[in-house]
C-alpha cells in the first residue's frame, strides 16, 4: 500500500477539503509542515459555514484557534492597490496636485512583478502621504493571543519612480496600544530614486517580533513626492501594500 506522503499534493488537498474546520485547525495542520501549509491555503470560511450547519460541538478555545488561523496571513490592508480609488485610506497630506490612481505600467514605468496588480497610487510635486489604521482585535485576533504569543507582524510595500523623473519615498509603520500610545515603530530613511532610473518596482519590508503586550492597532503610513517639482503626477508610485500577522 502506498504511503500517504506519496500522494500528489493536489490529491491530498482534495482530501483535506472534506474535513471539518475544527479538525483541520486543531489536528491536521499539526501533522507536518506540508499539511500546515496546505491547511493554511484552504478556504476555511467555507468550512466555518459547514461546521455551523452541522451544529458541531466547538468550544470557545477551538474557535479562538480557528479565528487565529483564518485571520493569519490575510492581508489586513484594505484597497492596497487603488482598485477602489482611495477607499479605506486617510489622505494625511495631499499637496501639489495631490494623490492619483493610475493604471500599470504608467508613463515611463515598468509592469509590476505580479500581473494581477493593475493599478498604483502616485504622488505629486509636493509631499503626499496616506495612512490606514488596522484594528487587530476587530480583524479576529484575540487580545490574549496578541499579548502572550505576540505573533510576528510583517509589513510590506512596493514603490517605484518614473524613468524620466526622480522621486522620494518613505514608509512609517507603528504598533499602537488601545489608547493609541506607540509601542514599536519602523520608519525608513527618505529613499531617493534618481531621475533616469530603471523604474523597476522595489519591495521594502519589516517584521515586528517580541514587541511586548498591549498591541491592538497597526498604523501603516507611506508617501512621497517627485524631486523635479513638475506639475502633475511624476512622484513616487506605491502599490500592493500588505500587513500580515504570522502564526
Amino acid at each position: 500500500m502506498a504511503d500517504i506522503e506519496a500522494l500528489p499534493e493536489q490529491v491530498l488537498l482534495k482530501i483535506l477539503s472534506y474535513i471539518p474546520a475544527r479538525e483541520l485547525v486543531l489536528i491536521c495542520r499539526l501533522v507536518c509542515q506540508q499539511w500546515k501549509m496546505l491547511v493554511d491555503g484552504l478556504d476555511l470560511q467555507v468550512h466555518d459555514e459547514r461546521s455551523l450547519n452541522q451544529k458541531e460541538d466547538i468550544t470557545e478555545e477551538d474557535w479562538d484557534a480557528f479565528y487565529f488561523c483564518t485571520s493569519a496571513k490575510k492581508n489586513l490592508i484594505k484597497n492596497p492597490c487603488g482598485e477602489e480609488e482611495f477607499a479605506f485610506w486617510e489622505l494625511t497630506s495631499d499637496d501639489g496636485d495631490g494623490w492619483k490612481v493610475e493604471d500599470l505600467p504608467g508613463d515611463n514605468g515598468k509592469p509590476f512583478p505580479n500581473q494581477k496588480i493593475q493599478k498604483y497610487f502616485v504622488t505629486s510635486f509636493e509631499w503626499c502621504q496616506k495612512s490606514q489604521l488596522i484594528n487587530l482585535v476587530s480583524e479576529g485576533f484575540e487580545a490574549e493571543t496578541l499579548d502572550n504569543i505576540q505573533p510576528a507582524i510583517t509589513v510590506r510595500d512596493w514603490y517605484a519612480g518614473r524613468h524620466d523623473s526622480g522621486c522620494d519615498y518613505e514608509l512609517h509603520v507603528e504598533l499602537l496600544s488601545e489608547d493609541m500610545s506607540k509601542i514599536q515603530e519602523y520608519k525608513t530613511d527618505m529613499i531617493h530614486v534618481p531621475q533616469w532610473s530603471d523604474a523597476e518596482w522595489k519591495e521594502i519590508s519589516n517584521t515586528f517580533t517580541n514587541y511586548g503586550p498591549g498591541v491592538r492597532y497597526v498604523k501603516f503610513t507611506h508617501g512621497g513626492k517627485d524631486s523635479q517639482c513638475w506639475a502633475g503626477w511624476y512622484g513616487a508610485r506605491v502599490t500592493n501594500s500588505t500587513v500580515t500577522v504570522e502564526q
